[in-house]
């Protein structure tokens, strides 16, 4: 383990920008621990297991989702990094971006192509029920909307760079007023009148945002005082949202309840991402001297090399768990109803279970990042059609 530390720490660029990193990784590993603390399941009587959440008897438990909900700082970095690879890149647009995408797409191809084959051999060969399979299936596919989501705005940064450098900070306030206009719209006197699909127009200037407010940053139009500013205007508007507003507490969707901050993202996502980036800003000098102890920096090192296969394979480690934990019935913390604080205590100690299922399943799946030099088109069409059939089946369309 000191031979490997000291092996990152020497191979690490001296202009390497630590903090920037490790926001990333913290921002990481909020995915799978907020998916294995709030997700569980229930076992129905021909030994289905179905997806449950302890929120729905727990509501105390929302402040949680607000320390776990950390895709506005993912989206704040990614917009920093953006500007610098921009920068830095050479030859045409589409080369940069098709390179940036190509390493979104092909772990998510990766986890849907294996699961694909998986399905056959789970349910005719070792006669995994199929409602499992589509709450396994649902739970894979889940994080995934992030990955489509984060290829359009990408897709976005030369508009978003001329933005900052004529606008500065407030280049994201236009988005900030755009999802408050559709949650007046939806949630106000007149929301009997407003269509259902108009909450989708949140979508992209939802999750814009913070990527905008990252690619200012990295234009250097982001001091001090602005962050100061996103920070503390970030919490009031969070408060009042919550105590005056009636927006529901948790910043995930909870069984039962009509409205979902998440999906798509409310004004109150986007008032938690501009805290939480005030805070990373204000935060990422100390962040970045704790930084150069080569034993803390080693593991943000591996978790950022490790990005798409934690991000696509977590939901399978805590499913290679509880698939096979359902045929002996219900289990504590794995497979019963969520419903007490005895399951909550045994969900945590689970939590290493799930995390050493996940570096095993990632000795394998990481090799989805590297590029598929060896792969031909046959094989890359096979993996493709394996990829969109098991979307139809995990959306529900077959």
């Amino acid at each position: 383990m000191k031979t490997l530390v000291a092996k990152i720490e020497s191979s690490t660029p001296a202009h390497r920008d630590r903090a920037i990193d490790g926001l990333r990784a913290l921002a990481l590993l909020a995915v799978p621990t907020g998916h294995w603390l709030l997700g569980g399941f229930t076992l129905s009587s021909d030994g289905a297991i179905h997806n449950a959440s302890p929120l729905g008897t727990f509501a105390g438990l929302a402040p949680v989702s607000w320390v776990l909900q950390m895709l506005g700082i993912f989206f704040l970095v990614g917009g920093y990094a953006s500007v610098l690879s921009y920068r830095r890149h050479e030859g045409s647009m589409r080369a940069w971006l098709g390179g940036r995408l190509a390493r979104l797409g092909r772990p998510v191809l990766g986890v849907t192509a294996v699961w694909a084959a998986l399905l056959p051999v789970l349910h005719f060969g070792l006669g995994v029920p199929v409602d499992t399979l589509r709450t396994a299936s649902t739970l894979v596919i889940q994080p995934l909307w992030f990955v489509g989501v984060y290829t359009v705005v990408t897709a976005l940064t030369p508009l978003c760079v001329r933005a900052a450098r004529r606008l500065g900070v407030w280049a994201a306030a236009p988005l900030l007023g755009s999802v408050a206009v559709v949650d007046f719209l939806r949630y106000g006197p007149y929301a009997d009148a407003v269509p259902s699909w108009l909450s989708l127009l949140n979508i992209l200037p939802g999750w814009l945002f913070a990527y905008q407010l990252g690619v200012s940053w990295g234009e250097g139009r982001v001091t001090r005082r602005h962050a100061w500013g996103l920070l503390l205007g970030g919490a009031a508007l969070f408060a009042a949202l919550l105590l005056a507003f009636g927006y529901p507490a948790s910043m995930v969707g909870v069984p039962g309840e009509a409205r979902t901050n998440s999906h798509p993202p409310s004004l109150l996502v986007l008032a938690l991402a501009a805290a939480q980036s005030g805070a990373a800003i204000l935060l990422r000098d100390r962040l970045g001297r704790f930084l150069k102890r080569p034993a803390v920096w080693a593991p943000v090192v591996v978790v950022n090399l490790s990005a798409m296969t934690i991000l696509c394979w977590h939901q399978t480690a805590m499913l290679a768990a509880a698939v096979p934990a359902s045929y002996f019935g219900e289990i504590a913390g794995l497979v019963g109803a969520p419903d007490s604080v005895g399951w909550i205590l045994a969900r945590l100690a689970w939590m290493p279970v799930f995390a050493g299922l996940l570096v095993l399943i990632g000795r394998y799946a990481r090799g989805f990042e590297s590029p598929w030099a060896k792969t031909g088109p046959a094989r890359r069409t096979l993996a493709g059609l394996l990829a969109a059939g098991f979307a139809v089946f995990a959306l529900g369309l077959a």
